[in-house]
């Protein structure tokens, strides 16, 4: 069975809805979304925290489109041009404002879509977490040993849900491990291609009124970003669990390609943006 799995992430885009900070105009928001700072911030965490994982997945067979406004500010649409120039997983799509923020999604998600899957397997992500090196690889793996509950409705969400909140302010960085299920990052929705739907058409904290869902605890598959940039900036409900500091810097390394100095040196350039 040819399973496509095609991602999206938005890079400061311009549409009314689709986040969790309210603005009463487009005026407002492209102020907000485009202030020069904040777009410096929003580059150094897709440089340093997002893409080193997608670059060095194990399994390359997948598409993240990065999707923002045509009117992205210099030097920033350019620098994503290039990225997609030199990547050929990444795709990037420039969608006007849109008043529904799911047919904005849907618009950059569609002509991506391989016709020659079966099934797609859509996911989300923000431009200040990490997969793991294998998430693809994982992804595609654990979707065939439970199909047989995709098949039944065409419909079934995958969660990775081991991962660490990475809690960046005042210049320093503090790592929270949690198991948190269907966080959004390392949540995989397999749907038939035909759906005309992605990931975020689907609340992911209420995932299980729209189809069946798996959870797998194991090994450790996302870091989450939470500062003070973050939409939803907290940590929310999960399980702790306990891994040592030696230990943590192998785990970066291991399993997102990250080192600890990197993540400490993001956020010492952060406090002094």
């Amino acid at each position: 069975m040819r399973v496509q799995m095609l991602g999206l992430c938005r890079f400061s885009y311009l549409g009314l809805r689709g986040y969790q900070r309210h603005h009463a105009t487009i005026e407002e928001r492209r102020a907000f979304l485009y202030d020069p700072a904040r777009l410096a911030r929003r580059w150094l965490w897709l440089r340093t925290v997002a893409l080193p994982g997608w670059l060095a997945q194990t399994d390359p067979d997948f598409t993240l489109v990065l999707m923002t406004g045509p009117d992205l500010p210099q030097p920033w649409l350019s620098n994503l041009r290039d990225l997609a120039a030199r990547h050929p997983q990444l795709r990037l799509e420039l969608v006007p404002p849109m008043e529904r923020h799911l047919e904005a999604c849907e618009a950059a998600i569609a002509p991506h879509i391989d016709p020659a899957a079966e099934v797609i397997g859509h996911f989300r992500h923000d431009d200040d977490d990490a997969v793991a090196l294998d998430y693809i690889a994982r992804a595609k793996a654990d979707f065939a040993q439970v199909r047989g509950l995709w098949q039944a409705e065409g419909r079934l969400s995958l969660d990775h849900s081991r991962g660490l909140m990475m809690q960046v302010g005042a210049g320093s960085v503090r790592f929270v491990p949690r198991i948190a299920h269907n966080m959004g990052v390392a949540l995989t929705i397999f749907l038939r291609p035909d759906e005309g739907k992605t990931a975020l058409h689907f609340n992911h904290t209420k995932l299980p009124l729209w189809m069946p869902g798996v959870a797998v605890t194991r090994p450790l598959m996302f870091l989450r970003g939470i500062h003070g940039d973050s939409d939803s900036g907290d940590i929310g409900p999960g399980i702790p669990w306990e891994i040592a500091p030696d230990a943590l810097d192998r785990q970066l390394s291991a399993r997102f390609g990250l080192a600890r100095k990197d993540l400490e040196g993001l956020a010492q350039r952060l406090a002094g943006a």
